[in-house]
C-alpha cells in the first residue's frame, strides 16, 4: 500500500469530514480511495469502446402512461444478452421504480441504458457503470452439475 500525503483548507477538511461521516466511513483514507476509484471509473467508461462492464441502471415511471411498461420490457428483451435481472417496486399508485442489472460491451451497455432512460415518460433515471476484466469463457463447476453439463461462463472481475 503506498502512502501520500495531502493538504487543504481547514473549511474543506471540515466540510469532507462531516460528509465521511454522514455517510459512515471508518477514517479519510477509505473516502478518498472511494473517490479516487469514483472519479477512475468515470474516466474509463468513456474510453472503454472495446472494454465489458457490468451496470446498474435505475430509473422511475408512471405504469399508467400509455404503453410505457410494455415499451420499456420490449426494449429489455430486446437485449436479453445484456440483461441479467430487473427488479419492479410499486412506489405509489402510478409510480415504478425499477433496476436493471446488465453486463457486456460496455458501448452495447451504455447504448441500452441510454435508450432506455430516454423512453418518454421515463424519470429519474441514472445508469452506474463499472469497467471489468473478462476472464475468457471456461467450463467448470461451481457446485452440482448434471453428468457431462459443465457450463461454459466467463468472469468479470472488476478494474480498481
Amino acid at each position: 500500500m503506498e502512502r501520500f500525503t495531502i493538504s487543504m483548507d481547514d473549511q474543506l477538511a471540515a466540510d469532507f469530514d462531516r460528509l465521511i461521516a454522514q455517510r459512515g466511513y471508518q477514517n479519510r483514507s477509505e473516502a478518498v480511495r472511494d473517490l479516487v476509484r469514483s472519479l477512475l471509473e468515470r474516466e474509463r467508461g468513456g474510453e472503454a469502446a472495446g472494454g465489458y462492464c457490468v451496470a446498474n441502471l435505475s430509473y422511475v415511471f408512471n405504469h399508467h402512461e400509455r404503453d410505457l411498461a410494455e415499451r420499456l420490457t420490449a426494449l429489455q428483451h430486446g437485449q436479453h444478452d445484456l440483461t441479467v435481472a430487473t427488479m419492479h417496486a410499486h412506489l405509489d399508485h402510478e409510480n415504478c421504480l425499477e433496476t436493471v442489472i446488465l453486463r457486456g460491451p460496455t458501448p452495447a451497455v451504455r447504448g441500452f441504458a441510454d435508450a432506455l432512460i430516454a423512453e418518454r415518460g421515463v424519470r429519474h433515471g441514472m445508469v452506474n457503470l463499472v469497467s471489468v476484466e473478462v476472464d475468457g469463457g471456461h467450463d467448470h463447476s461451481h457446485g452440482y452439475v448434471p453428468r457431462g453439463k459443465l457450463k461454459t461462463h466467463l468472469h468479470m472481475k472488476p478494474k480498481t
